[in-house]
């Protein structure tokens, strides 16, 4: 029985793909095998050492300390992709809002309650001050092309913007999913000279932490609008309410509302909506469980964050073990495993062993039980984070 901890809300459709008579799901439970979170923030908090995997219901996992559980051979997952749709329907909206103040408006028409018969003319009149340009015609500038980037960039054409992309680790599959008409850049210089509106979908790193600055900002055309749905961090606050000031940039639409931006009325904050729709929370839990479904029952990895993409094509050998161990990426682990079970007299049915950064997981089916002192053999292996025997 697998006992599964979930940290927040978890939708109900996604939990239902917990088999029920080999999982106990709760939100308060011993010595959990996972988790399951979304926003709760995990920095912090002290998790048992059962735990062997997270699962975040979400692409983001600023909330959760992925290299600290790393460390302990924690493997952490999130779902790329799931709520791609409603992030980008939430984008487009944010580059109408930019373009046509229909908040401002109706804000400014709400204030002539009490006039009556009056109404209709007083707002015929003063409609002028609330003109905004069209979409059609303008260049977008998508700065990520991932799943959310490459939806927002094909619907932006589909409205009959130009679209100028940018991405520096776009892959074959993302690549293909582009519509022919969208034109990428090989510098972000070349998506900011031309864009009258530009949108970012990046995670958040070292090297993308306030990177839309008064550096960036002065290379953008003037009044260009500035759209951020991915993280608060990417935008230097205080750069682009001087440049809002200035007239250099017209708009700001963020999901991340902050003190000094409530007070610019050339800003409009919403709470992080991104990913605010019941399908969006449905597509990230069943994603999520099935993660956590494959890794536990498997030893496989798909989309972690701090571990890499590892699986074997085939089930475990019957009466046999599928170990799982993850280790240090460092040379001569491959041989001091295969002379464990050597010494053991146990078969190597099949392997895979793959690395990211400074750690690699390996999958090894081996023909007959692991075990007593062989498993601590491998326990005892300079390097060897963490050993799991899935049993047939």
């Amino acid at each position: 029985m697998y006992k599964i901890q979930t940290l927040n809300k978890i939708s109900t459709i996604g939990l239902e793909n917990f088999p029920r008579d080999d999982y106990e799901i709760a939100t308060d439970i011993n010595n959990p095998d996972a988790i399951l979170v979304r926003s709760a923030d995990m920095h912090g908090m002290e998790l048992s050492e059962s735990v062997k995997a997270i699962g975040r219901a979400g692409a983001g996992v600023n909330n959760i300390p992925c290299e600290e559980l790393a460390a302990k051979g924690v493997v952490v997952f999130n779902t790329p992709g799931a709520n791609a749709n409603a992030v980008k329907e939430l984008v487009i909206l944010g580059l109408l809002l930019s373009s046509r103040p229909a908040v401002a408006a109706n804000k400014w028409v709400a204030g002539l309650a009490g006039k009556g018969d009056e109404i209709p003319a007083l707002a015929e009149k003063g409609k002028s001050q609330f003109v905004g340009p069209e979409l059609k015609g303008k260049t977008l500038g998508v700065i990520g092309l991932g799943a959310i980037g490459a939806m927002v960039a094909n619907t932006a054409i589909a409205l009959g913007m130009n679209v100028i992309g940018y991405d520096p680790f776009l892959s074959v599959k993302a690549a293909l999913a582009l519509d022919r008409n969208v034109k990428i850049s090989d510098t972000l210089e070349g998506v900011y000279t031309k864009s009258d509106y530009i949108t970012v979908h990046v995670p958040q790193t070292n090297d993308t932490k306030g990177m839309i600055n008064a550096s960036s900002i002065k290379t953008m055309k003037d009044g260009v609008r500035i759209v951020n749905f991915a993280r608060g961090g990417l935008v230097n606050n205080a750069d682009v309410l001087a440049a809002l000031e200035s007239g250099k940039v017209s708009a700001l639409i963020t999901d991340f509302a902050d003190e000094e931006l409530l007070k610019c009325d050339k800003v409009i904050c919403l709470p992080h909506l991104g990913a605010s729709t019941p399908e969006a929370e449905d597509n990230c839990a069943v994603m999520a469980v099935k993660e956590l479904r494959d890794f536990l029952e498997l030893g496989e990895i798909r989309n972690s964050v701090n571990f890499p993409k590892t699986f074997l094509n085939n089930e475990i050998p019957a009466n046999g073990t599928r170990l799982c161990i993850a280790h240090k990426n460092v040379p001569n682990m491959i041989a001091q495993f295969t002379t464990v079970l050597g010494n053991a007299k146990l078969n190597i049915a099949s392997m895979v062993d793959q690395n990211k950064n400074d750690l690699a997981y390996a999958l090894i089916d081996v023909d007959g039980k692991v075990e007593g002192d062989t498993l601590k053999a491998f326990e005892a292996i300079d390097g060897v984070i963490k050993v799991r025997p899935i049993y047939a």
